[in-house]
């Protein structure tokens, strides 16, 4: 975690790169899924033929895919924790970043709380909360 707190205007300037990340980052994510899924038919369909034969060249190509997108989706989220931010959950699109709380808080670090789609940071919670404790901002 960063040792950086942020303001809400901070992470406000951040959320048009915050959101190409993140957008980035699941669609590749998507498409692992579904190469892995992919793959997975494959070696099921050579199991239960007894041994099907498949194209090993097809076969590698997809494997060395699979891999580049699984280091693409790594790259990203390490350019959002450059950034300060932490992916607490890549299909929501959340990321947080640490921040003081509102007086409520008595100024403790919580976690300003951005998911993609929003337009702003709008919502915060404690350190050991979660997406469904978020409160809005004052």
């Amino acid at each position: 975690m960063s040792e950086r707190l942020f303001t809400p205007a901070e992470v406000n300037r951040l959320i048009p790169r915050l959101t190409e990340l993140v957008e980035a980052a699941q669609e590749r994510h998507r498409q692992a899924l579904a190469l892995q899924e992919r793959l997975r038919e494959d070696r099921a369909r050579v199991a239960a033929s007894g041994g099907e034969r498949i194209d090993s060249r097809e076969w590698k190509a997809r494997a060395e895919r699979l891999d580049g997108l699984g280091i693409e989706v790594r790259q990203l989220l390490q350019e959002i924790a450059g950034m300060g931010g932490v992916t607490k959950d890549l299909e929501m699109g959340l990321v947080d970043f640490p921040g003081r709380g509102p007086a409520e808080t008595g100024g403790a670090t919580v976690n300003l709380c951005w998911k993609l789609g929003e337009d702003a940071v709008l919502f915060w919670h404690g350190m050991h909360e979660g997406y469904a404790n978020r409160k809005p901002l004052p």
